[in-house]
C-alpha cells in the first residue's frame, strides 16, 4: 500500500494584508541574500541575482518567498545587523516589484530586524532557526507584531549547536515537548500564529535526523502547520558520501517522506522539484481527479 497524505490537517493564518490558506503543502523558496551560504548555487548576493532567482522561482510554483541574509552554517562570517537589514531590505524590494502576490518570509534571529522588515518593509511573517534564544526581544516583538513566527527548535549557537544532542527521552519525544513549551511562551506574549520547525541539521545528529523525519507525525500532537527544511542538507550529502550539489535526489526522496507524514510547509532550493513531489503525491491521494 502506498502512503498519501492522510496526516494533513489545513490551516489559515492571517497575514498583515491577505490570508494564508494552507488546503494543500506549500513550497517555500529560498532567496539567499549572502555570498556564504552553504548552498553555492543558492546565492544570490547582487540585484540582478536576486531578480533572476526570484522570477525562476515564481516560475516554477514557489506559494512563498522566504529570504536569508546571514548564512548559519558552521563557520559562515559574522554578519551585523545593519549590513543583515540591508541585504533583507534589497530582497524584500525584489520580491514585491516581481512578486507582490507572493508573502514573504524573512529569516532572522534578531528581534530588531524582524521589526523593521515586516512593520516597515512589508514582509509577513518571521522565521527564526533560534526559537526566540538567541535574542531576549524576539518573544515581545513576535507578540506585538502576531504575524505567522516560524519556531523553529536548536539548541546553543550555530557555531555550538553539535554540543547539545543529548536527548534523554528520545530526538523526537524531546524535541515536541520543547517545543510545546515554546509555542506556550509565544503564545503567552500574543503570539498566537505559530508554525513549527523541528530544526534538522540543527542541534541533531545524523541519525537523530533520519529518526525525527521517521517520527514527523509525532508534531500533529502541536496543533499547528509544520514546516520541514532538509533541502540539501549535510544529512542527505554526508550519508551518501556527495555535496549539497549532488543532494537533489535524496531531497525529493525525504520531501515525499515529510508530505506523507504531514508537512504543511517544504522550505526548497528546487522549485520546481518541490513542486512536482507535491502534484504527484496529490495524485496518490486523489487519483480519480
Amino acid at each position: 500500500m502506498i502512503a498519501k497524505l492522510v496526516n494533513f490537517v489545513p490551516f489559515t493564518l492571517h497575514l498583515r494584508d491577505r490570508d494564508l490558506v494552507i488546503n494543500h503543502p506549500l513550497i517555500m523558496g529560498i532567496l539567499n541574500a549572502t555570498p556564504d551560504s552553504f548552498y553555492a548555487a543558492s546565492r544570490s548576493f547582487s540585484t540582478s541575482a536576486m531578480e533572476a532567482r526570484v522570477e525562476q522561482m515564481v516560475s516554477e510554483g514557489a506559494d512563498i518567498i522566504d529570504i536569508g541574509a546571514y548564512s548559519t552554517r558552521s563557520g559562515a562570517d559574522e554578519v551585523d545587523a545593519d549590513e543583515e537589514l540591508r541585504r533583507l531590505q534589497r530582497g524584500i524590494e525584489v520580491v514585491k516589484r516581481i512578486a507582490p502576490h507572493l508573502p514573504i518570509s524573512i529569516d532572522t534571529f534578531r528581534a530588531s530586524v524582524a521589526r523593521t522588515c515586516i512593520a516597515e518593509l512589508g514582509a509577513h511573517i518571521i522565521n527564526d532557526v533560534s526559537g526566540g534564544t538567541l535574542d531576549e526581544d524576539m518573544l515581545s516583538t513576535a507578540g506585538e507584531l502576531n504575524v505567522p513566527y516560524i519556531l523553529m527548535h536548536m539548541r546553543g549557537t550555530p557555531s555550538t549547536m553539535q554540543q547539545f544532542t543529548q536527548y534523554d527521552g528520545g530526538v523526537v519525544h524531546d524535541v515536541v515537548a520543547d517545543l510545546k513549551a515554546k509555542m506556550e511562551r509565544f503564545e503567552q506574549a500574543g503570539c498566537r500564529q505559530i508554525i513549527i520547525d523541528p530544526g534538522f541539521g540543527f542541534s541533531k545528529t545524523m541519525g537523530q535526523n533520519y529518526e525525527l523525519m521517521s517520527g514527523l507525525s509525532a508534531f500533529g500532537t502541536l496543533n499547528a502547520p509544520l514546516l520541514v527544511g532538509i533541502s540539501r542538507k549535510s544529512m542527505i550529502y554526508r550519508l551518501l558520501h556527495t555535496t549539497p550539489a549532488e543532494a537533489l535526489t535524496g531531497t525529493t526522496v525525504l520531501h515525499t517522506v515529510a508530505l506523507q507524514q504531514g508537512c504543511h510547509i517544504l522550505r526548497v532550493h528546487d522549485v520546481k522539484t518541490a513542486v512536482e513531489v507535491r502534484s504527484i503525491m496529490h495524485q496518490l491521494q486523489y487519483p480519480n481527479k
